[in-house]
């Protein structure tokens, strides 16, 4: 059995325990020592981070052999088209070459607590939510996909990894659970689902 934290991290805090600029770090709301993030979010990025004293569980996490789906709630400028959200689960091409398939849909508002600093889109152009699954992690890649199909994202909210997820969970909570480590890793599909089905959180 391995020890695993689930932490709802805040927008503007860092994905590290220790910051030379004086910026929000995890050791604002995390007192347990000896544990590290398996993975990273952006500093200005909210939601499920992944923690563990566990070096075997941390590589299984993060290591791209081992990739787990994380699933995105992402708020972006404008009104997203049914071409855009085609062409974000078919992959674009980045500057650091093409994404690989996801899943892309249009969702209802999600229930989160106003952000500290409210999203501030241009004048008449409003936005919508978007949820994205992807089974890699690039620097940024969420941002760098909307932005690249015309819709640049205001806030992003990651809601899952795997199967673990934010539910019933509020920022800066911190949550124990422990796991057993397979012995064997089965490669992860994205498949796709089945058209008139939408599930709404």
């Amino acid at each position: 059995m391995s020890d695993l934290y689930l932490f709802y991290k805040p927008w503007q805090v860092l994905s590290q325990f220790t910051d030379d600029k004086g910026r929000n770090t995890l050791a604002d709301f995390i007192k347990t020592e000896n544990i590290y993030p398996a993975g990273r979010l952006d500093y200005d990025s909210e939601g499920l981070l992944l923690l563990t004293d566990d070096g075997e569980l941390q590589a299984r996490i993060t290591h791209p052999e081992f990739k787990l789906p994380k699933t995105y709630w992402v708020q972006v400028e404008g009104q997203i088209t049914e071409e855009a959200l085609k062409a974000l689960s078919d992959g674009v091409e980045l500057n650091d070459g093409k994404t690989r398939p996801a899943r892309a849909r249009l969702m209802k508002e999600p229930k989160l607590l106003p952000r500290a600093e409210p999203v501030n889109p241009r004048v008449g152009l409003g936005t919508s939510w978007v949820e994205i699954t992807l089974l890699e992690g690039r620097n940024r890649q969420v941002r760098r996909m909307t932005a690249h199909v015309g819709f640049p994202t205001l806030r992003l909210v990651r809601w899952s990894i795997g199967n673990w997820t934010l539910e019933h969970m509020r920022p800066t909570q911190i949550k124990k659970t422990q796991v057993h480590l397979p012995t064997k890793q089965h490669k992860v599909v994205l498949k796709p689902r089945k058209k008139g089905v939408k599930k709404e959180h």
